[in-house]
């Protein structure tokens, strides 16, 4: 779900700032007083996502997501994840560094396709890991940053214990003083454990289709890769207080043999959209 949370991960959780098209710089905060100032951000709404990893059917969920900067530790969900970055911010550059924690719900249970659900339903994998990148501010104007970032994630469970490698580009700006845009562009590694978990048709699996899905042995490698993009509008004119609108979209596309496995080649797609909006407050 890491994935079929990704438009809603984003929402309107990356640090609002004001942009060079606001009023004049003498009253605004500067880029450092923005840095040293503790914030929360809570958004709430709904979410267009894929039945699972690979389905062509899509369906709605609530969706809800906290990010937040207290004593210089910052915090942030993605998905069903949570960011703790332990590494204050700085002005120009700033090492990203931190654990990342949170549970993966991808177990079939609720699908519309009648031939994916003959399969055996998956559980809910707990996974732990972290992350590292560095940050970059005031590369067109003084608010904007460039992130990138790697993320590590290791499934807990006896059978589930992969290791994914997630590396991720972000880029985010303020346009005015009440609009802000984020676009980011990533990519996952995926272990063959992870593989043969979610994509692998078994002989027994095949059995329990009636032989609709033949038999798939599928293997780890380069999972997929990914485009985002993200749009939030205050409704009272400041990004940094206050109520704002969020909308956000994101596209990935399957690749090897998650691409090849039945679920997706024959009964889903490579391409999976997903989409979210909703309402945020900012303190």
């Amino acid at each position: 779900m890491r994935h079929l949370f990704g438009a809603t991960a984003a929402l309107c959780l990356s640090a609002p700032a004001f942009a060079q098209s606001a009023p004049p710089a003498a009253t605004l905060p500067s880029p450092e007083e923005l840095a040293s100032r503790d914030t929360v951000t809570l958004a709430v709404g709904g979410a267009a996502v894929p039945d699972y990893e690979g389905s062509d059917d899509y369906r709605l969920i609530p969706a809800a997501a906290i990010r937040g900067k207290v004593s210089g530790i910052s915090f942030i969900t993605r998905g069903t994840y949570l960011y703790v970055d332990v590494l204050p911010t700085g002005a120009k550059m700033d090492f990203d560094v931190g654990p990342i924690v949170g549970a993966r719900f991808s177990s079939r249970r609720h699908i519309k396709d009648d031939i994916v659900k003959l399969l055996p339903n998956r559980k809910t994998t707990f996974e732990a890991g972290g992350f590292a990148g560095v940050s970059f501010h005031g590369l067109t104007n003084p608010y904007d940053t460039l992130g990138l970032r790697l993320d590590v994630l290791h499934g807990l469970g006896s059978d589930r214990n992969w290791t994914n490698f997630s590396p991720n580009v972000e880029f985010s700006t303020p346009l005015s003083r009440a609009t802000y845009v984020s676009a980011s562009v990533g990519a996952e590694w995926a272990a063959n454990k992870y593989a043969d978990y979610y994509f692998t048709i078994s002989p027994a699996d095949s059995l329990r289709t009636g032989g609709v899905l033949p038999p798939f042995n599928a293997g780890g490698g380069l999972k997929n890769w990914k485009l985002g993009l993200l749009l939030n509008q205050s409704l009272g004119g400041n990004l940094l207080h206050g109520f704002s609108l969020f909308g956000a979209g994101q596209y990935s596309r399957l690749l090897g043999d998650f691409r090849r496995s039945p679920i997706v080649s024959q009964r889903g797609s490579a391409g999976q959209w997903l989409g979210a909006a909703g309402l945020a407050y900012t303190w």
